[in-house]
């Protein structure tokens, strides 16, 4: 089972070297390939997206990635900038999907931002259509005005979707559903935009397939509201590329901490890319801090999803709970009477419950 390991920038090398070792210990026939991404990459060959690294992702069973991004590289053109690497993984592969679990665990119910009694228990899915919307709309751009404005700068960006990218990620949520409590909420803004309206109108007409599932909608500003008010009243959440990407990560803060959680990114064949949702953190990078178990967790997922090792992935999850059980905690998820640990130690410390 060949991966692709790309750490990237800021922490990102530092909790990719802690899940690859969770991942040498299960005795699996894993080959490791590493590549340079994002600001790497572009140190390496002034691309943030080399061509080497993107032909090791597409010729690998699976990508892990850490995260990349770098204030250094902010006065580049936005071509050249380490972010672009990952939204042209996500196009290059094909990676329609993207599946962000907001779990929280039993242990961490006081270090989430609410109450315990509101988020206990919370178990949520939220799958985010990845390659399409206003991030890859057409045209877009920032061009001068004429007119009574002459001369005044307009930036604009155009929101795009068809019926065959909405019927896609819809079947993704719904059979998603079956295998947990066959509920689905599609979040839009149908209200106001005609690009929801198709949305709503595709994601009604995909349904009648999943007569056992049942889908609900809401509003993506009531969404946000509900995610806070009452969060367990969700169970698979589907919706397109920019309302994901900010409601996935408020969902993030309800588990305690954007540290804990995984995400993947699959393709149509259930190939996938596998990161941690967080950023680079460049304030604490390199200095041992970082918090390891988003990215274990999304090794695990990797695991499930893309390499179909379910036991292994199970196996993963269990030290992970095992690990807080026992009271260890990264400076992000630290509470009071827990110890706190750094990322190399968290990492060995899920390797010793496996």
């Amino acid at each position: 089972m060949k991966i692709a390991v790309l750490p990237g920038d800021g922490i990102g090398p530092e909790i990719i070297a802690q899940a690859r070792k969770v991942l040498q210990k299960l005795d699996l026939p894993l080959e490791f390939t590493e590549a340079p991404v994002g600001g790497a990459g572009y140190e390496a060959a002034g691309d943030p997206l080399p061509a080497a690294t993107l032909q090791l992702a597409r010729t690998a069973d699976a990508v892990l990635f850490g995260a990349v991004g770098d204030p250094r590289y902010d006065k580049l053109e936005r071509a050249k900038r380490p972010e672009q690497a990952i939204l042209g993984l996500r196009k290059e592969l094909g990676l329609f999907a993207n599946l962000r679990p907001a779990r929280v665990h039993p242990e961490l119910a006081e270090a989430s931002a609410l109450k315990p009694e509101v988020v206990s228990g919370l178990d949520i899915l939220i799958v985010r259509e990845l390659t399409g919307d206003i991030y890859f709309g057409k045209p877009r751009g920032i061009r001068k005005m004429s007119g009574s404005r002459e001369g005044e700068r307009e930036g604009f960006d155009t929101m795009h979707y068809n019926e065959t990218e909405i019927r896609r990620i819809a079947r993704v949520a719904f059979e998603a559903a079956r295998k947990r409590s066959k509920r689905v909420c599609s979040v839009d803004k149908a209200n106001v935009l005609e690009t929801s309206q198709l949305w709503r109108e595709v994601v009604q007409q995909e349904a009648k397939s999943y007569g056992d599932v049942e889908l609900t909608h809401m509003y993506v500003d009531n969404c946000a509201m509900q995610l806070v008010r009452n969060p367990k009243q969700f169970d698979v959440i589907v919706t397109g590329n920019m309302f994901g990407d900010i409601l996935s990560d408020e969902a993030s803060m309800l588990t305690g901490s954007i540290g804990m959680l995984p995400s993947a990114s699959l393709d149509e064949h259930g190939k996938g890319l596998y990161e941690p949702i967080h950023g680079t953190a460049p304030d604490i990078a390199g200095k041992g801090l970082a918090n390891p178990l988003a990215t274990i967790l999304s090794a695990a997922m990797m695991l499930r999803y893309s390499l179909r090792q379910p036991q292994a992935a199970e196996r993963v999850e269990h030290a992970v709970t095992k690990v807080l059980k026992s009271g260890l905690r990264t400076a992000d998820i630290h509470t009071p009477g827990a110890r706190r640990v750094g990322t190399q130690e968290m990492g060995d410390a899920v390797v010793a419950a496996l």
